[in-house]
Order: structure tokens, then sequence, then C-alpha cells
């Protein structure tokens, strides 16, 4: 061999010496894309995929309780948990570290757990040399024509179009199936949408099929965004603010928000039930039945104590107040006359185990055949189960209160002796029974003195080290002096409301409170307590929350959560604003010198869907009907990212119709109250859907209603600020004459006409002035959230000149 072949194969030894394996031909565990030539992909390879902006990442990803085995998958980089998006296998279908993804010499892409294995990508094939795997800023894994959009999983991220038949909870057990219906185990539907989801876009919007949107609680442009069909069954929108350093991502919409009422939280004969104290859910076996044997629940469900299938002639019915069961394999539904009748029909089928009837006057009647499945209590049901048990079972009804008042007392059996016989020596017995009488007074008073010192001493401790709680974690009772200490006197006024002042104040643990020291208010310390247990189970993103309270001679205190903002009002009502008290001649000029923001039309959008979904949740959502009865701009409080909250709600109990009306008028809120107050009509919660409509207009106007009248027309006592709205809008068709002028500027008629068009529509239709004209509240949010049309309305009228 020649001298220079030699040279050649020691140069090429070297080479292939010097050169590092395929495995490592990746110089950097992060690439932007996968060819060919970075064939094969191995799961243990920690090699990653990262998008253009850094918001996701693709790639083997381990399981954490399984460090061998992987996932191939999409994810969040740089948030809390990395949430996957997409997978090509779930968790419960899991890929060892011999799994290798490749691009074959045919161009086709290929993932597979073993060499023999099935591939996991279907229909994904390009050209060897020039395909190449990609993972877009929206988090879209694109590899030819092949894309992961197409096969989601449990998520639609942000401006991802959804495609295919829907989306699968990572169990598997729930579906929302076409993007418009919510079903269990397949073919169990319990929640559907008005119209298909197509779209959700990156500022909170969903765009529905029929042109409508649903808007996110939190509506604005800086946040990521996912759509996720959870394992509990709950369709919801989360969303997480990186610019804020959020710790966990952040629930803004959700299908439902009675959980019981999706199918399969329970198992069969099984009721879900609601704790209204910690938001939390628990199921619970009805009377007659009991826990099956080694089972839960929440899975296996309750099985029956005495059998009724051999026997059910010798049954009976059990009344469960407020119960619904919501499946089975058959449900008759009938128009029975009265209870009677739709009882006869339940006990002469073999088939039925209880029967549901509404007390309504129109006879509905519900036979529950064969099964009984989706079981759950709630006040929003109005209507009884009458469940079918044997009738030597021995368990009474504990689901009560819509047909007898709740025994709330211990009873007491008291049992007296026989009287003695007849004695000839009456005067003997009368000197008995006054000794024992007298013996019994003296022994009651000794007790009685007994009891108050000890009641007092325990007392005192409990103040002492703060164990003063009412029943059911209740909020905290303080002292009249620790308020005191907390306010610095009650020296810091912060705000003077129709129900007394407020100073804010910090506790001793450094929270910032605002402690409201309540006035005129009506009754004694037992109806005070009933009404502040109320007002604490009150539980609302958008409702100040409660903390304490102070009930000691005369003093009636409330300690409230600290909202830093302030009040809606010094928002929207300027004094400074050049020509505020005339519309005609106002400039968006600004000069008060005080540098409060001025709130743009997205924001105040969401100022007004979070006051909507607020009241109707008072309205229609709380264990007991709560009327506000005074709805103004000064009662909406604002916290640090503008989220309202309502204050002052569940005090109007606390005062008599006339107080309220002669206070608002001392207040200067006339204008937010309902014409049915004037006229001493029966007050129902379409007096607060009136004042929200006002406080809408106010909301897209930036002036009060009441300060407009002098400018426009004189002082004319048929001016009407509706009224002046409606016919710029319905008649004259300008618009931007009612808008706001400090942003009028910012008006953008594709960006912005169809948010303001539904405020304006929505609050015509909240000040008609029949309380029957008006919706409820829960239509109210419906109808700013875009998810159900609305009509054009009447024109709003001066109560006192428009009718009678």
């Amino acid at each position: 061999m020649s001298s220079t072949a030699l040279l050649f194969y020691f140069l090429f030894a070297v080479f292939l010496l010097s050169s590092p394996p395929p495995s490592s031909a990746q110089s950097s565990n992060n690439k932007s894309a996968f060819s060919f030539s970075d064939s094969p992909w191995r799961a243990d390879q920690n090699l990653t995929l990262h998008s253009p902006n850094s918001v996701f990442a693709a790639g083997f990803r381990p399981l954490s309780n399984r460090s061998n085995l992987y996932r191939f998958c999409i994810w969040y980089l740089h948030v809390p948990d990395n949430f996957v998006v997409w997978s090509a296998n779930s968790a419960k279908s899991p890929v060892s570290s011999s799994a290798t993804l490749v691009i074959t010499t045919s161009g086709e892409l290929v993932l597979r757990n073993s060499s023999t294995g099935p591939n996991l990508l279907k229909n994904a094939t390009g050209n060897s040399n020039t395909t190449k795997l990609i993972l877009s800023d929206d988090g879209n894994l694109i590899y030819g024509n092949w894309e992961s959009f197409s096969f989601p999983t449990d998520t639609i991220v942000a401006n991802q179009t959804m495609k295919g038949t829907g989306i699968v909870s990572e169990n598997g057990k729930f579906q929302f199936f076409n993007y418009k219906e919510l079903v269990f185990n397949s073919n169990d539907s319990y929640w559907q949408a008005d119209n298909v989801f197509q779209v959700l876009d990156s500022n909170g919007r969903v765009t529905l099929g029929n042109g409508n949107s649903l808007f996110s609680m939190d509506f604005g442009p800086i946040w990521l965004r996912r759509l996720t069909m959870d394992n509990d069954g709950n369709l919801k929108i989360y969303s997480f603010n990186r610019n804020i350093s959020e710790t966990e991502w952040t629930i803004v919409w959700q299908s439902t928000h009675e959980q019981c009422t999706v199918h399969g939280t329970c198992g069969p004969n099984a009721i879900c039930m609601n704790d209204a104290s910690n938001s939390s859910i628990y199921c619970t076996c009805p009377p007659g039945f009991k826990p099956v044997e080694g089972g839960q629940i929440e899975v296996e469900g309750c099985a029956r104590k005495i059998p009724i299938e051999n026997d059910l002639q010798n049954t009976k019915f059990l009344s469960l107040d407020y119960v619904n069961f919501s499946g089975g394999a058959n449900q008759s539904i009938w128009t029975a006359k009265n209870l009677s009748v739709c009882e006869s029909r339940c006990f002469d089928d073999r088939r039925c185990l209880g029967f549901m009837f509404q007390y309504d006057g129109k006879g509905f009647c519900v036979l529950q055949l064969d099964r009984l499945l989706y079981g759950f209590w709630s006040p929003g049901i109005e209507r009884a189960m009458f469940l079918r048990v044997h009738k030597s079972e021995q368990d009474q009804a504990n689901f009560v209160g819509m047909k007898e008042v709740l025994d709330t007392t211990c009873p007491i059996q008291i049992k007296l002796p026989f009287p003695p016989k007849e004695s000839r020596t009456t005067a003997r017995n009368i000197a008995i029974i006054c000794t024992l009488f007298a013996a019994e007074l003296i022994a009651g008073g000794l007790f009685f003195w007994v009891f108050v010192k000890k009641y007092i001493k325990y007392r005192d401790m409990a103040r002492t080290f703060g164990l003063e709680l009412l029943p059911g974690g209740g909020p905290k009772r303080f002292s009249y002096a620790e308020l005191k200490i907390a306010t610095n006197g009650f020296t810091d006024l912060i705000g003077k409301g129709g129900f007394g002042d407020v100073y804010k104040g910090e506790l001793t643990d450094h929270r910032v409170v605002a402690v409201k020291c309540l006035k005129n208010v009506a009754g004694g310390d037992a109806d005070f307590w009933a009404e502040v247990t109320i007002i604490a189970r009150m539980h609302h993103l958008n409702l100040v929350r409660l903390w304490g309270f102070c009930a000691e001679r005369n003093q009636r205190i409330l300690v409230y959560e600290y909202v830093p903002n302030g009040s809606l009002d010094k928002y929207l009502f300027r004094p400074g604003r050049l020509g505020a008290s005339n519309p005609e001649m106002e400039t968006d000029a600004l000069v008060d010198g005080e540098g409060t923001p001025v709130l743009e039309w997205s924001i105040r959008y969401r100022i007004a869907l979070g006051v909507a979904r607020a009241i109707a949740y008072l309205h229609e959502e709380c264990l007991e009907w709560v009327l506000h009865c005074d709805i103004k701009p000064e009662n909406i409080l604002l916290a640090d990212d503008f989220c309202p909250k309502i204050s002052d709600f569940g005090l109007a109990k606390l005062k008599k119709k006339e107080d309220i009306v002669s206070m608002s008028n001392i207040r200067g809120t006339r204008g937010y109250m309902a014409p049915e107050w004037v006229r001493s009509e029966t007050i129902t919660s379409k007096a607060d859907v009136y004042s929200f409509g006002m406080v809408l207009l106010e909301l897209v106007r930036g002036a009060r209603n009441n300060e407009m009248q002098g400018s426009l027309i004189g002082n004319s006592e048929e001016w009407y600020f509706p009224a002046w709205v409606f016919d710029k809008v319905f008649k004259e068709e300008a618009v931007e004459d009612v808008l706001d002028r400090q942003i009028k500027h910012s008006y953008d008629n594709r960006a912005h006409f169809d948010m303001v068009n539904r405020m304006v529509r929505t609050a015509m239709w909240c000040l008609q002035s029949r309380p029957e004209m008006r919706p409820s509240m829960g239509k109210v949010a419906k109808m700013l959230e875009g998810t159900v049309e609305i009509t054009e309305p009447n024109k709003p009228t001066i109560f006192f000149l428009g009718e009678d």
C-alpha cells in the first residue's frame, strides 16, 4: 500500500474519532426546529423545541412520579406547573426511555414507544430533505400539513381554532362534545352552550357560531389564556398574568357555578351537597341508604338498607326538599293535578323509585325509573324529591325547609309526678310544699348566680385570646376598644354612606381594614347577629368580604376588607372636568390635578359585568334572597386591578323602608331609586335592576344622570336622562353624543361598538318603569356577556308622567 493511501486512512480515522456520536449532534438542549438530520430524537436526550417567543416548549417530558416514563407533549414555559396543553400520549399511556421521534427517509414523522410499536402520530408526512418540525408562537406543533391544533386533547390555547369533535378531560370521563355541550361517559349531557365555541382570543373573548361573543371576567389584552376540560367535569377559562409575577392560574370563567350539577360527581343513589361555608362539595346518602361497603360514595355510591324490589306494596315515600335526581335509565314527565295523583302514578309503577313534584300550581311531576343517578341538593331547585323506601324504614327525612320550618331548638321532655293522695293534715302538706318551693327558689337563684359568674369569666377569656366566633365559622367578634385602637380613635375617615361612616384601620395582625360604624340600626342583638351571619356567608369575587363585627351596648360596627382604589364615582364624576355641568361643552382635558386614571372602555365593561354578576349572585344564588336597595357608584369599590366589589349589601334589613327612602333623599341618590319606592309598592329584586341600569348609563356617559338636565333643556321637569340617551342612540343614531368625552377620542367603532351597544341596550331594559318589564339580574349578566340576544327596548319614561 502506498504512503499516500496510508496518510488518507490515517486522516480519515482521526476524523471519525474526533466526530461526536449521532446522539450528541445537537449542541444545545433547546432547539427551534427538528429535521431529518437530527433523527432520531430519543426520550432520554432532554431535548426540547422552543417557540420563537419562548412561551411554549415541546418534547419528551418525564412523568412527575416516574422519571423513566415520558409523554411527548407541549407545555407552557416559565409558568407555574408548566401546564401541558397537548400530548401525543396521555399520562395513562406513557412511553419508555427508549421511545424515539424519527423523520424517515420517505418524509414521515414517526413517534414510537419501541421499534415495533404503532406510530402515535397519524398522517404526519412531508419531505425528508426540507420539511422540519417547528413550534409556532401560538403553541401549534407543525410538520408539513400536519399540526397539533387538528388533534386537541383537553386544552384549547388562545387564538387556536377549535377543530375535531371536541376536547376530553385527562381522566377520560368528561368531553366538551362538538364544542357545544358537556357530556359524561360519552352520552350523559349536563350542560349546553347557546352556540358552538369557535375560538378563544388573547383578550379573553370566545367567539360563538352565531356571531355572538362570550367574555371572561378579566377581559383585557395582557394575559395568557387557555380553555380546559377539567377532571371535575367543569369547562373553565384560565388566565395568567406574567407581568405581575402571578403564582398560579386564575379561573375567569366556568360553565357552571354549581359543581353538584356535573354528572358523575357522586355515585349512584348518592346526593351531592354544596358546603357554602368553605365553597366545597361532598357526597352523602339519602335516608334509607348507606355507603356501599368497602367503597367510596363518590364512586360506588349508596345501597339500600332494606330492599324493596320484591315487596313494592309495602313502601312509603320520604320527602327530600330541594333535591333533584337528573339522570336514570328513563324519566317519565307528567302533568298531575296534585301531589296525590303524582304519588299514585309512582306507586303503581314497579320501576318507579321515587318522584319529583314542584309546588308551583302547574302540576309538574317526574317519575324516576330504574335508577337514581346524579342527585344533588340546591336551594335553586324549586321542587321536592319523594324517595320510595320500605315501610319498616326508620330513617327520617333530613332535607327540609320547603314545606316546614327548620327545628332549631333542643326538645326537652318534662315529666311531672302524680299528686300525692289526699291527707287530713292539710296544714302540714301546705308547709311542706312552701318549704320545697322556697328551697327550689333559693337553689335556682344560687345556680343562676354561679352561671352568670362562669359566663362572664369565659366570655372575657374568649375575648382576650380572640376565640369568640359566631357558630359555623363566622366572622370574628371585636371589642369596641380594639377597633378604636385599630382606627386611631376613628380619625381616618375615608367615606360616608347611607348606613354610616367608614374609617380606615389596621388590625394587630397588620391587616388593613375598612371599619363601618352603622347608625340608626333597628332590632336587638339577636337580629344583628343573624344578619351578620348571613352577610358573612356571602362569598363572591365582586363582593366586599366581611371579616368581623362589634356589638357592644349601642355600638354596631362591621369590619370589611380594605379596597385601596376607592369608589367608582371618583373615577367617573370629576368636579374639575371642563364643561362637566354642560355635556355639549365637554372636552378631553382634566383640570383636577389629582392624577386619577381615566377608565377605558374595556375596564368599564369589566366593571359593569362584574357588578351585574354580583347582584345576580345576591338575588339568585344565595341561600337567603338578598336585596341591596342602594346600588350606586359610591357603593361600587375598585380593587388594585380595577376589579369591582359591591359594598353595603345585606344591610337593607337593618333599616326600615321609610328610613332607606329618606336616607336616599338626604344623600342625593334619588336618581337611582326605582319608581316603586315612591309609589309605596311592594319592593322586589327589580328595584336593584333599575338602579343598576342607571349606573350602567353613567359608565357610558361619565356623568351623573341628574347633572345634565339644566345644561341641555333648562330646568324642565319633563327631561329624563334615559329617554335622552334612547333618542340619541335609537332615533338619531348618534351614539357618539352619549359617550364620555374623557375617552371619546379612544372610541373605535369596530372595536367598541358591540360593547357599548350591549351596555346601552341592557340599560334601556333595566330602566323600564314597570318592574315586570325589567329582566332579572341573571339575564342582565347574560345580556352583557352577549350570550343572549337583546331585542330593541321600549323607550323609558318618567314614571310619574308616562303612567297613571
